[in-house]
């Protein structure tokens, strides 16, 4: 099945030297994390400064590794110019609470309304989209802050990894309305004031400006088919193609490049007649979803990862993981 791939991970990232953000994604289980962990380890021994990261809030990253990086970019022992890093949400949930609290206090005494925060705050945090979006704003900080050549992101489940992705474009069009609502605002303040005394500050419009200028520039980052190519990880298994097919779409839609599909758990052919039937069973499944994933993604396909004989965990495991990745 090897003859179908017609352009691998590695011929695939030779010929694209200037490739920035690289996230890998799809349904829970597949094998997204240690996909991820291999690239980065591939990229690092190819001479780039290499961060690993997770979006995923279940984070398995440190199991992964054997390592704690929960919280802290941390070095890989014994890996030159490799990094990972399971990011930590709480401090910015808890720092978005504050600023969200301070700006509508601000608003309400503005708009002169005897309203008490709180409430507003809880329906705004409590929100379950709020922790992707703080998750959103750390992979953003990452992203801008250019301490490195090369990010690997372990996203969350391909369901969430769409909102997390395509947030940018989502947000910027709400910030443009917003922004527009409080010019309206402002100008019929203004108008209606008999005071002439000068406008004070407005905190929240900054805040928008701000946020739209972060938010295009993310957008400009995620839709670069040079600097950015999402990888879809999948088991030949009916559950996980059916993902794949959905969100691809999803993904085109929003003009982000999608680098290929992974898929991951491959069993080898028989080695005797003894071979079980569960097994020879197991293989005859694989095989004819083997022909959908052909039908489907042809020309997509980036490597067939066979099942391993033990668990992949801890850097040795994921070296032998890239080799065969990157073969």
């Amino acid at each position: 099945m090897e003859e179908h791939i017609t352009t691998g991970m590695r011929q695939y990232l030779g010929e694209r030297p200037g490739l920035k953000f690289l996230f890998f994604g799809g349904k829970g289980g597949v094998g997204k994390t240690v996909m991820a962990g291999a690239t980065a380890l591939w990229l690092a021994r190819q001479g780039r400064r290499t961060l690993l990261a997770s979006t995923n809030p279940v984070h398995s990253l440190s199991g992964l590794l054997g390592l704690d990086v929960f919280g802290k970019i941390t070095p890989l022992p014994g890996v030159d110019r490799a990094f990972a890093y399971e990011i930590d949400t709480k401090e910015t949930i808890e720092k978005s609470r504050k600023e969200i609290q301070d700006k509508i206090n601000w608003f309400l005494r503005f708009a002169d309304l005897q309203l008490k925060a709180d409430a507003f705050v809880e329906a705004a945090t409590l929100n379950p989209a709020f922790e992707e979006s703080a998750m959103f704003e750390n992979m953003l900080d990452l992203m801008l802050g250019g301490e490195f050549e090369v990010f690997v992101f372990d996203t969350a489940p391909t369901a969430n990894a769409r909102r997390l992705l395509g947030m940018s474009k989502v947000y910027s069009l709400w910030v443009d309305k917003m922004m527009k609502s409080r010019e309206e605002a402002k100008s019929l303040r203004q108008l209606l004031s008999f005071s002439k005394k000068k406008e004070e500050a407005d905190p929240l419009m900054d805040y928008l400006l701000n946020f739209r200028e972060r938010l295009g520039h993310a957008r400009e980052l995620l839709t670069d088919p040079a600097l950015t190519a999402f990888f879809f990880v999948t088991l030949p298994e009916a559950l996980p193609i059916a993902v794949i097919t959905r969100f691809l779409k999803w993904f085109q839609d929003f003009g982000i490049p999608v680098g290929g599909i992974i898929v991951n758990g491959l069993l080898p052919p028989p080695t005797s007649e003894q071979t079980p039937e569960f097994i020879l069973n197991r293989r005859a499944m694989q095989a004819e979803h083997m022909k959908t994933i052909w039908q489907l993604f042809d020309g997509e396909v980036r490597a067939l990862i066979p099942l391993f004989e033990t668990e992949i965990q801890g850097l040795p495991a994921l070296t032998r993981l890239a080799d065969a990745l990157f073969a």
